[in-house]
Parts: C-alpha cells; structure tokens; sequence
C-alpha cells in the first residue's frame, strides 16, 4: 500500500459527492481525517442536485402556483398560467439548482476538501483509478456514496425522442398533452401530479392494486382522488406488454390487452445502484440484484475497509436519509461510538398535495393485534389553512390505546413533510413521555399548521373510555 506520505494518499476517500458523500467527507474532515471526494460530473451534489430531488422538487413547487393562480378568482383577469410551456417553468429549477452548487463547493472549500473529477474504479481494496486517466489514489478507507440511476429495462428503446426516464424527463422541450407514466412508485406519483397540475392528460401504469400500498390505506384513498381530480387516470393491476414507437406520438401496449397513445412516455419503475464500473466484484464485495451494495449495521461492505452509504444501498432512499447515512458512515471509522443505523424515517412524498408519513399503519397494527385509537385533524378545520386556500388534507395520529404511546403519524396536504417532524421530536422522547398528553399541555402558536396536533389529540383522546 502507499506510503502516507505521497500526495495521493487519503486517511479517506469518499466516492460520490450527493448528500451521502457530502456528509460522509465534511463529517471526517472535522475529525481531523485526510479526505477527497471523487466527483464524476462536472458539479458537486449528485443526482440529488442536478437531476432528482432538487429540480423536481423546484419544479413541483412552480406548478403548485401555477394551479394556484389558475383557481384563484383574485388572479382570472390575468391570463391564464397554463399556457406557460414545461421548459418555462423548469427554468425555474436552474436557479435552485446553481445557489446549491455554489452553496456546496464553498462547503468543500472551506474545509479544504480536494473534489478529483473523474469516474473511480477499484484496484485492490486501497487503490483506485480514474476512468480514462493515469491517476490513482491511495486511501486507507474509502466510503462509497454512488447514488442510483433509474432502472433501464431491455425491451425499452431509451433513445428514442419521446422516451423518459425520471433523470431525462427535465431535458423535455415542450409542453405533452398526454403523458403515459409506467410505474406508479413515489417518483411515478409525483411526476403525475406535476403533469396532472399542467392541465396534462395521464395514464398511470401501477402493476399493484393501489398507489404507494405501504402507506395508510386512507393517505393512499385521498391520493388516488386528488390524482383523477387533475386529469390522472391510474390503471391498477396492469402492466406494460411493448411499446411502439412513432415519430410523433407512443403507443403503450399492456397485458390486459389494452393499447394507450400519448405524446411521451415516462417511465419510473425502479432505480439500480451505481456500481457497474467500480470493479467491485473483483474484491469480493457483495452485491444484490438492484445493483446495491451490502453492508451491515455499520454500513461495512464484506471487505472491511470499504463503507457504503445512500441510494447506492437501497433503502430507504431519501435524501434526508442519506446524510445521516453518510456521517453515520463516516462516523464508523473516525468515531465508532457515534455511528448507529439510520432505521427511523419520515417519509416525504411530494405529490399536489405533499405526503409525509412515519411510524406504524392501521393495517400493521391490526395485523400485529395491538390495540390502538385514532384521531384525526381535518385541514379545512384549521383558521391558517382557511387563510392561505390550502385546506385540502388531515392530520392522522395513531396512538396506543392504554398507554397513549404514538405509534403512527400520517399527514396528507399542504406543508405535510414539514408538520410530521413535530409529531416525529415526540415520538422520539423516551418511554413515558411519547404520548398523546403532550399535545394537550403545550400551547401552540395561532393560527398555524401546528394546532392541528391539538385537535387531532383531542378527537382521538375524545375516544378512549
């Protein structure tokens, strides 16, 4: 192995520079480790910055307004908003997207963290090269922070113009009519409530019996309307046979029979590790069927100066999720005590409207036999939600019925990822002090979002005898 002395050699090198690695390089950084970061495109942040949850995000937000100035009597006399063009309002996502990089690479400046463009590919378990240059490195350790890419099925023509996947769709140029969505995961949801929001026709190809089963069977009902409300048709229990292609417009053909036109074709079903060109193999590093790296609880590849971290090891694949995974990655080599598995994550769902959940389901907890309540907050029900227009949604806490422990949180509307953190700083106290009381002997301010913990606390403990 190198020598600590040479210029290419680390304490640690992170692969990837998305919140996994960002978080993974700062974190040892301050503790006093040797780090670079290897960056493979031409800006810092990863998929998450450029081409996943940042833009799409922006984009979700500048649709959102245009559906509220088209419903708004105040804002009629104006035009109307639709007719802005897709490209017109992702261009608001470049703005988002430039204040994050130049807000990240002075991150790595500040810390004097060294970001080496290129693609890494293992030698052995302390060496790496660039893709297509003569460099390598040297590191006693190295943290892989890859991401994932959408998954790319053989059968699907990927280079035909009117073909997308989640990282191509903001390269679209003009504004569909018809949009056929196959796979109706989180990222399949939101992009159909987008397109929905545009004044687009959907088709939401979902091969289970119901959008997002994992959560509460009445978020997943109140979805399902608010899509059709926008023009989203979800067809369940199906799923794609071929698709033919045309120079302007796609035919979908499914297994039931069925045959769908549109203007593009967006396709959503799955996400693969980055790990083809790492040389892993070679290494004995195990790897699953998605392309995902497995580790342990502390985040340890099966060679044992190799840590992984974020989208690349699967679950739960949230970008909140992968900064903890990250310094809890980092935290493994430069301070084991502090390393501990990233397990309990709220769920963000940024469909029109957002859903956030975290906890148990009524359907878990029946299934397990535990006794429980519920008690629910209706947004419509709330003086900020009647100030702002934004009275679509509820408050749903799911609490033990003899001791009053929060087992479940599930919110559906506006500001939803933003409410569930206040349930989710209680859920977290320890044994005695996680119950429904707190919510009755804290005062919130008024008029917010937040009371709405009051009043479902309240309708809940209304039911217990």
């Amino acid at each position: 192995m190198a020598k600590k002395s040479q210029r290419n050699h680390y304490d640690i090198i992170v692969i990837g520079s998305g919140p996994a690695g960002e978080a993974a390089a700062m974190n040892a950084r301050k503790k006093g480790r040797s780090v670079a970061v290897i960056c493979d495109l031409d800006q810092v942040g990863g998929s998450c910055t450029h081409l996943g949850t940042i833009p799409s995000k922006a984009l979700r937000h500048s649709v959102k307004q245009v559906m509220a100035f088209n419903t708004n009597p105040m804002f009629r006399d104006f035009g109307d908003a639709r007719k802005l063009s897709f490209q017109q309002i992702l261009n608001h996502a470049d703005r988002v997207m430039y204040e994050q990089v130049r807000m990240r690479t002075d991150f790595y400046e500040r810390n004097k963290i060294p970001i080496i463009r290129g693609k890494a590919s293992f030698i052995d378990k302390h060496t790496i090269k660039l893709i297509g240059k003569r460099r390598k490195l040297t590191a006693d350790y190295f943290i892989i922070a890859t991401g994932s890419r959408p998954y790319h099925p053989p059968k699907v023509d990927f280079s035909h113009p009117l073909v997308f996947d989640s990282d191509t769709i903001l390269n679209l140029d003009h504004s569909p009519r018809k949009v056929t969505v196959i796979g109706a995961g989180v990222i399949g949801c939101e992009y159909a409530s987008i397109f929905g929001g545009l004044g687009c026709k959907v088709e939401l190809i979902n091969p289970a019996a119901s959008l997002l089963s994992f959560l509460d069977h009445e978020i997943s009902d109140a979805l399902s309307y608010h899509l059709r409300n926008v023009g989203v048709r979800s067809r369940h229990n199906e799923e794609y046979e071929r698709i033919e292609y045309h120079d302007n417009y796609i035919v979908t053909y499914l297994q039931s029979g069925k045959k769908i036109k549109s203007d593009i074709l967006l396709w959503t079903n799955g996400r693969t590790g980055n790990t083809k060109e790492l040389g892993l193999k070679a290494l004995g590093i195990s790897i699953n069927s998605r392309g995902e790296i497995v580790i342990n609880q502390r985040y340890q590849s099966s060679v044992k100066n190799i840590y992984a971290a974020g989208d690349v090891v699967g679950w739960p694949s949230l970008a909140g999720a992968a900064y903890d995974q990250g310094r809890a990655a980092s935290n493994a080599i430069v301070a084991p005590k502090e390393c501990y598995l990233v397990e309990q994550v709220a769920t963000g769902i940024y469909t029109i409207p957002e859903i956030s959940t975290l906890g148990q389901t009524e359907a878990e907890l029946t299934e397990a036999r535990i006794p429980y309540e519920v008690g629910k907050a209706f947004f419509k029900n709330t003086a900020r939600a009647q100030i702002t227009g934004e009275q679509v949604g509820m408050l749903k806490l799911i609490f033990h019925f003899e001791s009053l422990q929060i087992l479940g949180i599930h919110c559906f509307g506006d500001q939803a990822s933003e409410i569930v953190h206040i349930g989710q700083a209680i859920m977290r106290q320890p044994a005695g002090a996680n119950t429904m009381k707190y919510f009755l002997t804290t005062t919130f301010n008024y008029p917010t979002m937040a009371e709405a913990y009051r009043t479902a606390a309240l309708d809940g403990l209304n039911r217990i005898f």
